[in-house]
């Protein structure tokens, strides 16, 4: 129910870094309020094994992650200077956004954008309330 917005744990590197908890004296299953504490995932030895420096294979090339002693894991990326909008599978789009001085509507390539009010806000404030 609360996918997206509140999850019940939050996994990093395939361990659980954070998750929702009660107090830890309760005798109860289901103490109120809950809270995100720090689980395994978050302890100091587990940042780097789930963690990721990207860097160029130059740098990877030059040990510059070893001068660094870093821990996380550390791929080489390529070609990121060539990559541009175009490359995006779902999010290329560039159009000519113009809005109008006198009464705020916005164009794209010339057309109108304009929308209905939402009925529904999902993932809103509701979701917010304790």
């Amino acid at each position: 129910a609360y996918f997206g917005v509140k999850p019940y744990s939050i996994l990093k590197g395939g361990m659980i870094a954070m998750a929702v908890m009660g107090d830890p004296n309760a005798s109860i299953p289901t103490p109120q309020p809950v809270h995100y504490r720090p689980q395994f995932g978050a302890a100091h030895s587990a940042i780097g094994p789930t963690s990721m420096t990207f860097l160029s294979q130059a740098a990877i090339s030059d040990g510059l992650a070893e001068r660094l002693r870093l821990s996380k894991i550390t791929p080489a990326v390529h070609g990121i200077r060539k990559i541009t909008k175009s490359d995006m599978k779902l999010n290329d789009a560039t159009p000519a956004i113009t809005v109008s001085p006198e009464n705020y509507k916005v164009y794209a390539d010339g057309k109108l954008l304009d929308c209905e009010p939402a009925k529904i806000l999902p993932m809103a404030q509701r979701y917010f309330l304790f």
